[in-house]
């Protein structure tokens, strides 16, 4: 694994002891903003991490590429001509819409670009 792209160890350990038979990770990006803990991109899904429940708790959401219907990159200015002016990224699966802050527009676009490649 070391070509894998991680922001925090202890993140990256998270996602490895979840890791079904022949999946491989591709990133895992620490998330700031409310809720979102990390994002993990396998050759298989997307894992979440969110922490907006009530107390300590919190969930590790995994979705399969084939059930994400769009993936939008998430900002309050306008582009000027850069497509990825932003750090943010909305995941839509259903009718549900999960927003991701990233620490950096560089990991926005790759996150952005890995997962519609996985996706299509």
């Amino acid at each position: 694994m070391a070509d894998v792209i991680y922001d925090n160890k202890s993140q990256l350990e998270q996602v490895e002891s979840g890791l079904l038979e022949g999946e491989t990770i591709i990133a895992v990006y620490d998330a700031i903003g409310v809720g979102t803990g990390f994002l993990g991109l396998t050759n298989r899904r997307i894992i979440i991490q969110d922490k907006s429940f009530v107390g300590k708790k919190f969930a590790i959401t995994s979705i399969p590429y084939n059930k994400v219907s769009s993936v939008s990159v998430v900002s309050n200015k306008s582009w000027a001509g850069q497509f990825f002016s932003s750090g943010e990224i909305a995941i839509t699966v259903g009718q549900h819409v999960y927003e991701i802050e990233f620490r950096g527009s560089d990991k926005a676009h790759h996150a952005h670009n890995t997962i519609l490649q996985h996706a299509s």
